[in-house]
């Protein structure tokens, strides 16, 4: 019985260094070439908050919007979905998101006000 524990031991022993012997890696395809975020002032951050959770084409696939609408979208992410996304990094974003893919100087449609 013993003897039978012992070459259980070695057989484990073996397996696990053959598995830690040969690592294996993962590597995943590159998003979309369309959905590539477009350059300027912010898009690092917008990578590195946004891309945690979704894909890029979520991003490049949105209408034009104002300031306004992507900051809503961008509390929307962090409020109800629980992106982890500080206060200074989601003003980063929502500013990034206006310039590359928003109507720059835009004003949103005036809200009605509430009776």
């Amino acid at each position: 019985m013993m003897k039978r524990g012992i070459i259980w031991l070695i057989a484990v022993g073996l397996a696990a260094s053959a598995l830690a012997a040969g690592k294996k890696s993962i590597m995943l395809p590159p998003d979309n070439a369309m959905a590539t975020l477009k350059d300027g002032p912010g898009v690092k951050v917008a990578r590195a908050n946004c891309v945690a959770c979704h894909s890029t084409d979520y991003i490049v696939r949105q209408p034009p919007s104002s300031l306004e609408q992507w900051t809503a979208e961008v509390n929307k992410m962090r409020k109800v979905f629980g992106a982890p996304v500080n206060d200074a990094d989601a003003k980063v974003i929502a500013a990034y998101l206006e310039s590359a893919y928003g109507e720059p100087g835009k004003v949103a449609p005036a809200k009605r006000p509430s009776k």
